[in-house]
């Protein structure tokens, strides 16, 4: 074997890798932004989303809700990068019962004073929440 075939056939499994790496990180993407939760025990004073798939950098927003489906309150937030997240827990900043609704939202870092500060409050557009097609990114859970 020559050294030319010994290169192309390194370059060829480089390619071939990253072809591979492309793919399935432009698969996760392609996706669009989501939130998957899960009702949960809250009793240890967090919330944590399994998985969150981000179009920018921003924040997991915990809002209370009820039967309505509409965001209250924020309870809760922890950032969130671009891409894929796992596991991200927000702490809980005043008591949620058991039986309570929250409502999971994935907002934005844009539009704030300062990057890297949650600055959002109820119906600012500071940090505020990401619309893709005009429709919220979150999820409604139960807590328990």
């Amino acid at each position: 074997m020559t050294l030319k075939h010994k290169t192309s056939g390194f370059l060829g499994a480089m390619m071939l890798s990253a072809g591979f790496v492309l793919a399935s990180s432009t698969g996760a993407l392609a996706m669009g932004p989501m939130v998957d939760a899960m009702d949960q025990d809250v009793s240890g004073g967090t919330v944590t989303a399994e998985k969150i798939m981000a179009g920018e950098n921003g924040w997991l927003v915990v809002h209370r809700t009820d039967k309505d489906m509409k965001p209250g309150p924020v309870v809760g937030y922890a950032p969130i990068k671009k891409g894929e997240n796992m596991d991200v827990a927000a702490i809980l900043q005043e008591p949620v019962n058991s039986g309570e609704m929250l409502m999971l939202m994935v907002h934005s870092e844009a539009g704030g004073m300062k990057t890297g500060v949650y600055e959002y409050t109820l119906g600012a557009k500071e940090d505020g929440p990401i619309k893709p097609d005009g429709k919220l990114v979150m999820k409604v859970i139960h807590a328990e």
